[in-house]
């Protein structure tokens, strides 16, 4: 059966530099990892075969091999070896020791998985900043049984598989592979009488409240980390992070884009006609808006410094309002009229009035004109 490219194998171009092999051999490990995957031939050969290529590729000779005589030099001038037990462990101690602990032996610490916590806030904390308290399940200790996870009064016993270890170690051909003990899953001590507040697994549900210090100009999307507040490790491995995701509220008036502020102000006829002020509301206080006389739907007006902050510090973004006429409703007989006169004088002179309307009925004249042609 022929090789795989080992390019292919890990995902990598082949101009790859070792900090992008290490990286790709250490997600697609982790990801093949027995330990992870009991059970699972094509999982435990996708490993072999992942480790065999970054062996290959992060051995400068050997790739230079490689890439100019492909698997048959590599043959030729390994007389058919790619490395004993010894070092492909080696290898996997250099990328992961940091992650399992021990090097070589031993019961391996993992990390606590990462949490995320939903935040929601409104629009002016999310602007101004704020300090928010928040629950976050946890894993907390059992005090029945001091986490040992064993009935009170007794005491795990030490596994008879791995003498303790928490680890056993299986030869396949030319490898010999470590594994994490079936019968305790690493932990060395088995337990024949559980705990049961805790059903043997020496921690409870529990809940943390904690304090969030959201920064000022922070948007939907954000995140914001807590070191060290995630799930618990195992074996003594450190525990993960938690991160506290933003969820901004709609607001009423404003509408945010970027570190600007949107809002649609609605105006009568009349000031839009002869021109006049209004007040507008701000994150924080309010301010005037001159309106000019002549003013049409849509107009925008920019209030400079009246937006966000940026997050990362950067100046304020503006307010920037939309006006838009509002047309009367429910008139009565008096408005009517006056209304219908004031229709009736605009109509004598609609050029100087209403030149959008003139250009746009010229428009439509010509059209029809041209229809007939």
């Amino acid at each position: 059966m022929s090789k795989r490219d080992y390019y292919e194998v890990l995902s990598v171009g082949r101009d790859a530099d070792d900090s992008a092999l290490k990286k790709a051999y250490r997600r697609l490990a982790m990801k093949f990892h027995p330990d992870r995957n009991p059970d699972d031939a094509k999982a435990e050969e996708s490993f072999k075969e992942i480790k065999e290529a970054y062996e290959i590729l992060s051995n400068p000779q050997k790739r230079a091999t490689y890439d100019q005589l492909g698997h048959a030099g590599l043959e030729q001038t390994m007389g058919g070896a790619r490395g004993g037990a010894g070092g492909f462990r080696d290898i996997f101690d250099d990328v992961f020791g940091d992650i399992f602990g021990t090097r070589g032996g031993g019961q391996r610490a993992y990390r606590g998985a990462d949490l995320r916590y939903p935040l929601e806030l409104s629009l002016e904390d999310a602007c101004n900043g704020t300090e928010a308290r928040i629950s976050v399940p946890s894993r907390k200790t059992c005090t029945t049984c001091d986490g040992s996870g064993a009935r009170a009064g007794t005491s795990p016993s030490t596994c008879n598989t791995c003498n303790g270890a928490g680890q056993v170690r299986m030869q396949q051909g030319f490898f010999s592979i470590q594994q994490t003990c079936p019968r305790c899953h690493g932990m060395g001590k088995v337990i024949t009488d559980p705990c049961r507040s805790c059903n043997g697994e020496g921690w409870v549900r529990g809940t943390n409240t904690l304090k969030v210090k959201v920064p000022a100009g922070v948007d939907t999307g954000n995140r914001i980390r807590l070191a060290g507040e995630g799930e618990p490790g195992e074996k003594g491995g450190p525990p993960g992070d938690l991160y506290v995701e933003i969820h901004v509220r709609e607001h009423p008036i404003f509408e945010r884009d970027g570190n600007n502020l949107y809002c649609e102000v609605p105006i009568s006829f009349t000031t839009a006609t002869l021109g006049g002020e209004l007040e507008v509301p701000t994150l924080d206080h309010r301010v005037n808006l001159k309106i000019p006389a002549s003013t049409q739907t849509g107009k925008l007006f920019r209030v400079r410094g009246k937006g966000v902050r940026a997050v990362n510090g950067g100046g304020l973004g503006d307010l920037i309002c939309r006006v838009v006429v509002e047309t009367p409703v429910n008139l009565n007989r008096r408005q009517r009229e006056l209304l219908q006169q004031f229709e009736a004088q605009m109509n004598e002179s609609s050029n100087e009035h209403s030149p959008r309307t003139s250009t746009w009925l010229d428009g439509v004249k010509r059209f029809f004109e041209d229809m007939k042609l």
